[in-house]
């Protein structure tokens, strides 16, 4: 019995997801950021500083994935995270002048990661696809409650 005749669809995003993640990541290379890593800069370059927990609900990642993030980030000189002048337990994420020298090539690896992505679909289809996608989620999110 094979995965995917166990499970199609959830064996199509399986497939789908892993190949998306191996592109960004060969395309993410040359800026030397892991993927998601880029998520993280690409927050914090439009939305300016802020704390690590609302950092974490904007991208939808656990907490301690967050910090492990940052933690590397932080080592590489790419963000600075310094306690909050209001309350000492909260943690305040800002991008450094360092990280914004890597923006013009994560705009770019998006930018190329999203055509490859699209390929040759209309737009019709591609709503279809985002519609369709939306409605997954939601049926996932509404298993987990």
């Amino acid at each position: 019995m094979s995965v995917s005749s166990v499970g199609p669809l959830s064996h199509a995003v399986f497939r789908v997801a892993r190949l998306h993640k191996a592109l960004a990541g060969r395309l993410l290379r040359e800026t030397g950021l892991h993927p998601g890593q880029e998520l993280v800069l690409m927050a914090l370059w439009t939305d300016g500083p802020q704390r690590q927990g609302d950092l974490a609900e904007a991208i939808e990642w656990d907490a301690p994935t967050m910090a492990r993030s940052l933690a590397r980030l932080e080592r590489s000189g790419l963000v600075r995270r310094t306690p909050s002048p209001d309350d000492r337990r909260v943690v305040i994420v800002e991008a450094t002048e360092m990280s914004r020298a890597l923006e013009p090539g994560v705009v770019a690896a998006w930018s190329e990661l999203e055509r490859r992505t699209v390929g040759s679909l209309t737009d019709a289809q591609q709503a279809d696809v985002l519609a369709a996608l939306a409605r997954l989620e939601e049926t996932l999110l509404g298993s987990e409650r």
